[in-house]
């Protein structure tokens, strides 16, 4: 029942509190052990859930940036620059375009 305590020994100690606090006090201290014992269960029921809750919550943190880091390495991965000289063929390209519809162009008067 109480582990290594057996009945014979729940007898002789019930006996003891009856002759030290007497048959008056007596169902007042069982009244208040047994609401201290209640409120102890009670607290460290609610500190292992608080604590069971906060692994949880930790556990899915974990898991949201373990999902982000490969998304994140992708993005992190710098993509190769155009080389100089397809970046100079650009701009002459522009500039020819540039040249010829200025030699097209009509002056209406005004």
């Amino acid at each position: 029942m109480f582990g290594s305590i057996g009945m014979p020994e729940l007898i002789i100690i019930f006996l003891i509190a009856l002759i030290i606090f007497g048959p008056r006090k007596l169902p007042e201290l069982g009244k208040s052990l047994g609401k201290s014992l209640a409120e102890f269960k009670r607290a460290s029921n609610e500190l292992k859930s608080t604590l069971e809750e906060e692994i949880r919550i930790e556990e899915q943190r974990s898991n949201v940036e373990a999902s982000r880091a490969p998304s994140a390495q992708a993005a992190a991965t710098p993509t190769p620059a155009p080389a100089p000289v397809a970046a100079a063929a650009a701009t002459a390209a522009i500039d020819d375009s540039e040249e010829a519809v200025g030699a097209h162009k009509v002056d209406h008067p005004a």
